[in-house]
């Protein structure tokens, strides 16, 4: 049982049609949409934890190389650092997979602390673009 590595709304929020409540998420899936929100989410914008966030959006302008991606692993890899502490970061990759968009992936690789079972996740990124992709 691992009802422990925790328990929450769906992300993005979701109602069922049948009881109308909100779906929720628990474990593993809870951990992943967890960190969906935590990539997309600028520190500032929660009133209660201020620095929470890991400040991708500033990086969207930057120029497609080596040293922008450099930066965001560390970004990426800070944020999980401070704020998700169910997991723990084994591997992050970047590659830009589409140049003329801008658009880079990054791959994790990471364990859960309590199941100690290994997870990837793949966040697309976009450079040169005024938004971020919304997961479906």
């Amino acid at each position: 049982m691992s009802s422990f590595l925790g328990r929450g709304w769906s992300f993005p929020p979701r109602f069922d049609p049948r009881t109308k409540e909100a779906v929720m998420v628990a474990d593993e899936t809870d951990i992943a949409e967890s960190l969906h929100i935590l990539f997309s989410t600028n520190p500032g914008e929660r009133v209660m934890l201020p620095n929470y966030g890991c400040d991708l959006r500033r990086m969207v302008f930057e120029e497609a190389n080596e040293q922008t991606v450099t930066e965001i692993k560390e970004l990426m890899r800070k944020a999980i650092l401070f704020y998700e502490p169910r997991i723990v970061l084994n591997r992050i990759e970047a590659q830009l997979v589409d140049p003329l968009n801008g658009k880079l992936e990054i791959a994790l690789d990471y364990t859960v602390r309590g199941t100690n079972s290994r997870h990837n996740l793949v966040y697309p990124f976009y450079l040169h673009q005024a938004t971020h992709p919304v997961r479906a």
